[in-house]
């Protein structure tokens, strides 16, 4: 017997093994079931969503021979004629070959005599929206009162282009698109009943590559069995697809990171050596990026199985919110503008370089150039330090001494010496420890962090500071960064800038948290505002304003891009 392709073998014969289509499914069940029969349906939708197969099956439960039923029996003759398209009442036309009014004459004249065999006379016109408009005039009168015996089945992926005097004339229901993970699903079944093994990852690739369509999903799975010597493998799928390797976006999110342009632009060089298509590659990773958001805003909607999920977690914790947002914009219209770049490797760098470029200043990634707004004086360490911050520490909570404030001066420590008080020669009662204030943002600058632990740092709270235990707040949003190993690299840290062993406990809260994030920001926003009072205030301004009837636009920092 000579090969099927699992698009037709595996094709729904029966309402209940039709996937992703739930609210068609019931609708039509409910009208067969009650004999509240519509004389013309449409069924719009993309491509291989499931129109023709639900036509088909509509047409068995008009003619099983058991009765009209949401459930043919799929064994009479009827049954297995109309899957086998031999069924003499059942008349397929393809609109898009037959556009011409004397076609469409040809069906209605016919539509006149009774059914030979069946019950109902079905007609099914595909891409109905490609006939003429002379044609659609034709088949008005028929369409809104045909024979009792006569069932009319329109589909089509364009209905905007079907006169509305036709839309009005039928019982219209949209086919949604599939999701990725349906698809998956339905993937896997084909295979266990087919009996070929396959990898998940590599499933998953083929169901985001169909773009919600059943059939091209199969049709890529037919492929990827060919390529692959009968084996689905994420390898080989990977070149089937020419599908760019997570590993790849890993590495450049790691390098945005970093901030270091050398390794961005050699990655985005080995993936040009591998012939890898760079539209393709920004479509994955705008999806890298949606994962990555969706992990810091909803941790939980994250699926256990999603692949490389240790890795898109570690990534959501090391880069800021707005930071993964303004990259998935970036990754989009870099993607638009492709096709006008010189060629597709300088759009693609160009997009990766724009990503290093725009980074927001209140952007705790790249620790190697932190925020201007936190004021680095020297470090010179006395009894009564001066705030380095231009946002004073919450009242409510009093400084917290870490150690005895010695009642002789001690003479100020500058910063090459920072490393040797802080080294960890606890036992040597000569050496001073160092006294804190509760200036949490100040400490934040001084100690040796990176990565995750400097983040969670950054979005801490100072709440107390007594008997070698610091007790700070995070957050409820920011639950994700109170993971215990950034908590033990934290105090690690804080153990070694005060000279001796220190507990540490962080607690969430649902309050508006002083965070040193939030004093950047605030201290930004309030320079942002006396700008803006000393523009509009200024006499020429005003003068401007009231003479020349002008107006003052969006004013910008003059160290960040205007929009």
């Amino acid at each position: 017997m000579a090969y099927q392709v699992l698009a037709r073998k595996w094709r729904p014969r029966t309402f209940a093994e039709l996937a992703g289509q739930a609210h068609v499914v019931r609708a039509l069940s409910n009208a067969l079931t009650q004999n509240r029969l519509h004389h013309a349906y449409l069924f719009t939708g993309t491509r291989g969503v499931g129109k023709t197969t639900v036509a088909r099956i509509l047409a068995k439960a008009l003619n099983c021979e058991t009765g009209i039923t949401a459930t043919p029996c799929g064994v009479c003759s009827a049954c297995t004629q109309i899957d086998a398209g031999r069924f003499v009442d059942l008349l397929e036309l393809d609109a898009a070959s037959n556009t011409g009014i004397d076609n469409m004459r040809e069906v209605l004249d016919n539509a006149q005599y009774a059914p030979t065999v069946g019950r109902f006379k079905v007609y099914i016109i595909d891409e109905v929206h490609m006939l003429s408009k002379a044609a659609f005039n034709s088949m008005l009168k028929t369409l809104e009162e045909p024979p009792e015996h006569v069932k009319f089945i329109l589909a089509t992926t364009d209905p905007q282009k079907i006169p509305i005097t036709v839309l009005s004339r039928c019982l219209q229901f949209n086919l949604k698109q599939m999701p990725p993970e349906l698809v998956r699903e339905h993937l896997t079944k084909v295979l266990e009943l087919e009996g070929i093994p396959s990898q998940p990852a590599a499933l998953q690739l083929i169901a985001r590559a169909a773009q919600g369509s059943m059939r091209d999903a199969l049709s890529l799975l037919d492929q990827a069995i060919a390529y692959g010597s009968g084996e689905v493998l994420t390898d080989t799928v990977h070149g089937m697809l020419g599908a760019i390797d997570q590993r790849y976006l890993f590495s450049l999110l790691y390098a945005l990171i970093a901030n270091d342009g050398v390794t961005l632009l050699n990655e985005a060089e080995q993936m040009a050596v591998r012939s890898i298509d760079f539209d393709a590659a920004l479509q994955d990773f705008a999806a890298l990026l949606q994962q990555i958001a969706l992990t810091q805003i909803v941790p939980a909607a994250l699926a256990d199985d999603t692949p490389d999920r240790d890795t898109i977690i570690e990534l959501a914790a090391q880069l800021d919110p707005q930071t993964v947002q303004l990259y998935y914009q970036i990754c989009l219209l870099g993607r638009r503008d492709l096709a006008l770049a010189p060629d597709e490797f300088a759009g693609f760098s160009m997009t990766l370089l724009r990503m290093l470029a725009f980074l927001p200043q209140t952007s705790s990634i790249g620790m190697a150039n932190p925020a201007p707004t936190v004021q680095r004086a020297p470090v010179v360490r006395t009894a009564a330090p001066a705030p380095a911050v231009s946002v004073a520490p919450p009242a409510e909570v009093a400084p917290a001494v870490a150690a005895p404030i010695q009642a002789t001066p001690t003479p100020p420590v500058t910063e090459p010496n920072v490393a040797t008080a802080a080294a960890p020669h606890i036992s040597e009662p000569a050496a001073p420890a160092p006294t804190y204030n509760g200036d949490w943002a100040t400490l934040v600058t001084q100690l040796k962090l990176g990565g995750q632990a400097r983040m969670l740092a950054l979005q801490c709270e100072f709440v107390q500071f007594e008997a070698d235990n610091m007790q700070l707040r995070v957050p409820a949003e920011h639950k994700h960064l109170t993971d215990k190993s950034y908590q033990d690299k934290l105090r690690e840290s804080l153990s070694g800038h005060f000279g001796r062993p220190l507990r540490l406990e962080i607690s969430l809260t649902t309050e508006v948290a002083n965070t040193p994030i939030k004093q950047q920001n605030d201290a930004r926003a309030a320079r942002q505002a006396e700008a803006e009072s000393i523009i509009q205030d200024d006499p020429f301004v005003r003068d401007a304003i009231n003479q020349l009837d002008a107006h003052v636009v969006a004013i910008q920092p003059v160290d960040q891009p205007a929009n």
